[in-house]
């Protein structure tokens, strides 16, 4: 399987975002009768050859049980059946900056001591004594960008994280945060961890942004997110379901083959419940789509529209 970087490191072209196997959205709530199956659905990525996997301490049935996404994805990968060498391939990200407490109520924190203490409480969960790839998950509106920034630092150099990155950053953050922490060469951000599938295109200048110095791009929800995953390759979405016909795989194979051939910074990580959900989507990993397949695909896609500012939040769908 081609590798893309991340970093110094290289990694599976496509990722595994946990999130679901924790409950969330709640569509997913059924995963958590059965946590050896959710284990399972891990050891198929690993086993496929995936050798990223996506986590964050608020990825959780409810407020009470923070962490428990993170202790899930520790335990897999220690239970993985995978030798030794193939189990230091897999990088585990994580995040923290996001808040929930009594009666589900969200928030943000960014202060020096807060991220101490949840990057080692992360650290805890996943069983590791340095979180390979720490990302900060959203601002904190009531600190300066600079300060909770140069927060995000302190974590390296506390020796708690190798390396770091950030999620939900617009353009103009991000290029704020390669200033303050540098490039990834010099030990600053690797990774930006944002929205972007074919319904939902409106980070091209942050994406334009990783290819200028050379960060990976994780995209979140990369079918349009789990209320609207079931459309791909309908309506507006169309044409993804007839070229998947022809390619004789499924649409979110071709998604996802889209997403990799629209920029060599891009991973995508789709989240699941199912290995087969799992599999279905790597095979679009092997789809090699031409220069008209592509411009075909994009040319029939509904314009998305920009926003400005902070990007929207809905605690249901919180990434």
């Amino acid at each position: 399987m081609q590798e893309r970087k991340l970093g110094d490191w290289k990694v599976s072209p496509m990722g595994l975002g946990c999130m679901p196997m924790s409950g969330m959205p709640a569509i997913k709530a059924a995963i958590l009768e059965d946590r050896d199956g959710a284990i399972s659905v891990i050891h198929a990525a690993l086993d496929a050859g995936i050798t990223l996997l996506d986590t964050a301490d608020i990825y959780s049935p409810s407020w009470k049980t923070m962490g428990h996404n993170e202790r899930l994805v520790g335990q897999a990968l220690r239970s993985w059946s995978g030798s030794a060498p193939a189990k230091a391939k897999v990088i585990i990200a994580t995040k923290n900056g996001i808040t929930r407490g009594p009666n589900e109520s969200w928030g943000r924190a960014s202060t020096r001591d807060y991220l101490l203490r949840a990057a080692e409480a992360s650290a805890l969960r996943l069983g590791v004594e340095k979180i390979q790839l720490w990302q900060h998950h959203r601002l904190d509106p009531a600190t300066p960008f600079e300060t909770q920034f140069e927060n995000v630092l302190v974590l390296k150099e506390a020796g708690l994280v190798e390396r770091i990155g950030v999620s939900n950053y617009n353009a103009a953050q991000l290029l704020r945060a390669i200033e303050i922490g540098g490039k990834p060469e010099e030990g600053g951000v690797i990774s930006v961890q944002n929205e972007f599938s074919p319904r939902y295109r409106r980070e091209a200048d942050v994406l334009e942004v990783c290819r200028e110095y050379g960060i990976a791009f994780f995209t979140y929800s990369p079918f349009g997110g789990a209320q609207n995953s079931a459309q791909l390759g309908e309506g507006d979405f169309a044409s993804f379901s007839h070229l998947a016909r022809t390619k004789q795989v499924s649409a979110y194979a071709i998604g996802i083959a889209w997403l990799l051939h629209t920029s060599p910074m891009i991973i995508p990580i789709p989240g699941a419940t199912r290995k087969s959900s799992v599999l279905d989507s790597l095979t679009g990993v092997g789809v090699s789509l031409s220069q008209d397949e592509m411009e075909a695909l994009n040319s029939s896609l509904p314009e998305s529209d920009p926003i400005d500012g902070d990007i929207v939040e809905q605690p249901i769908f919180l990434r």
